[in-house]
């Protein structure tokens, strides 16, 4: 079994559950993104750039879809979180109700569109 999809069925309940849902999000919004395992974490990439990471935080109890936020990455700034990341915002999930679909289509196809070489600006 590839490491990143290991690391997404060990999570525990509810935090498996959750990541397989945004895992299908990724995947049928952005089928040619590949996963990969980097720094102990899922990372999703597109001709060969990073575009968004997902990751749990079991001691806050929430799970993380990471993207790079670019200069040129414009949406949802309002809810995504940065808590001090300079180049990485995200959409945070305490339970699977919190999710909107909607939104981290929206996010994951403006990460696709200003995604660079690389995990900085």
């Amino acid at each position: 079994m590839k490491p990143a999809l290991e690391y997404i069925l060990k999570q525990p309940e509810p935090f498996k559950r959750m990541l397989l849902e945004v895992q299908v999000l990724i995947e049928n919004t952005l089928p040619r993104n590949e996963l990969f395992y980097k720094w102990r974490l899922p990372i999703y990439y597109s001709e060969g750039c990073p575009v968004c990471y997902l990751n749990v935080n079991k001691k806050k109890n929430y799970v993380d879809v990471c993207f790079w936020t670019r200069e040129d990455f414009n949406i949802h700034l309002d809810i995504l979180v940065s808590e001090n990341r300079k180049f990485v915002k995200s959409l945070r999930y305490f339970k699977s109700e919190d999710m909107d679909g909607k939104i981290l289509i929206e996010c994951l196809e403006e990460a696709n569109r200003t995604k660079k070489k690389g995990y900085t600006a």
